[in-house]
Order: C-alpha cells, then structure tokens, then sequence
C-alpha cells in the first residue's frame, strides 16, 4: 500500500529533495543550485530559498537569498527555473557561506524584496 502512495504524483516536496537542486535560466543553462530554504517559523511558507551560485566545487560561492515566489518549477528541467542574468545576480544582495545574512533585520529583507520587484512574504512595502 505505501508504494501506492510513494507512486501517485503529487504537488508536495520534501526539503531535503529541494537542497541541491538545479536552478537553471528558461534556456536550461545551470545557474546554481538550492543550498538550502529558509521558512517563515510562524505561517509555515517557504520564505526563501538560498541560491549557491559562484565558486568551485562549493568553495568560493555566494549565497543569494531569492524570495521563494521568485523561482518556478520546471518539469522540463527537473529544476526550479530562475529568469535572471549573471549580471544581475552578481549584484544581488548576497552573503558568503561562512558568514550568514542577518535574518533578524527586515531592512535587509525589504532590500532583497526591492531588488527583485517582490512584496515581502510578511506584507507590503
């Protein structure tokens, strides 16, 4: 019986299969890849997923915050699809793997919500 339910299709993911996985531009070139999700402790929505993009084999990468609405799923790709250029993502609001952003300051989070066009995930501007 559970591999009835392991067999159905469904909209729900588990994240851990969600770290890691590919973020490709609307042409199927690799960007990045899903480092890891931040989720909004009290509603329970993925709020960001971060973006490790840069950097070899991990080391030297920069971690991009994108609001979660920012991203759409390909079934094409297998991957979470991003339209953004390498231009714009090198001048996005980033931080360094040893060095977490600072979550705490909505100030920080209403310039990363500015940068991509997106009302925030806990209210207007």
């Amino acid at each position: 019986m559970a591999s009835d339910v392991m067999a159905k299709p469904h909209p729900l993911i588990a994240s851990d299969r969600v770290e890691g996985t590919a973020v490709r531009r609307p042409n199927g070139d690799t960007i990045g890849h899903i480092e890891r999700l931040m989720i909004d402790k009290v509603t329970g929505k993925v709020s960001y997923a971060i973006l490790s993009f840069g950097g070899f084999l991990g080391i030297g990468a920069n971690l991009i915050p994108l609001p979660w609405g920012r991203l759409r799923y390909s079934t094409r790709f297998e991957a979470y699809e991003l339209d953004i250029d390498d231009e714009e993502l090198k001048r996005a609001p980033s931080f360094r793997a040893d060095k977490d952003f600072d979550w705490g300051d909505r100030a920080k989070e209403a310039e990363l919500h500015r940068y991509y066009g997106m009302p925030p995930y806990w209210g207007g501007f």
